[in-house]
């Protein structure tokens, strides 16, 4: 299939797609646990120290970073390992991140339910998109060389 390279309906890179996907990821996670502190059952299990069953300490902390950083630096894998890697990487760590958050929305508000919904959706692209990606070159590299060949035609 030959694309256009001034069409704005031209595919994005299977890269691109995973990263945006991650984001949009990072983003909810982030913002369900901001939200999360309007709730005054929360703050007061935050203030007696502890979050569910979890003591709140310093490795309690540890995990917390450790598993919010999980969608974050799936952003950058996404665009910087390999295909081969990168392909079966996507598939592993989405299906188990969409583990967490089943287990995690159990019991929960209907903002967190709605909010994991959303997730465990954009997950499913994620598996979707690297399931599905060719081993092609970066469509942005044969854009521009078409744009160049195009121009240079045209004089």
């Amino acid at each position: 299939m030959i694309v256009d390279p001034s069409s704005p309906f031209r595919p994005l890179d299977p890269r691109v797609r995973l990263a945006a996907l991650w984001t949009s990821v990072m983003f909810l996670v982030a913002f369900v646990d901001i939200f999360a502190f309007y709730r005054a059952d929360l703050r007061e299990q935050i203030e007696a120290g502890r979050a569910f069953v979890f003591t709140i300490n310093e490795a309690f902390m540890l995990g917390i970073v450790l598993y919010v950083a999980v969608p974050s630096l799936m952003i950058a894998a996404s665009v910087l390992i390999p295909r081969t890697v990168n392909r079966l990487m996507q598939i592993v760590v989405a299906a188990v991140f969409a583990l967490t958050i089943i287990g995690a929305a159990i019991g929960e508000w209907s903002y967190y339910l709605v909010a994991s919904g959303i997730e465990l959706a954009l997950l499913a692209g994620v598996i979707a998109v690297a399931v599905r990606w060719k081993d092609t070159p970066l469509v942005a590299a044969r854009d521009l060389a078409a744009a160049r060949t195009s121009r240079d035609a045209r004089g």
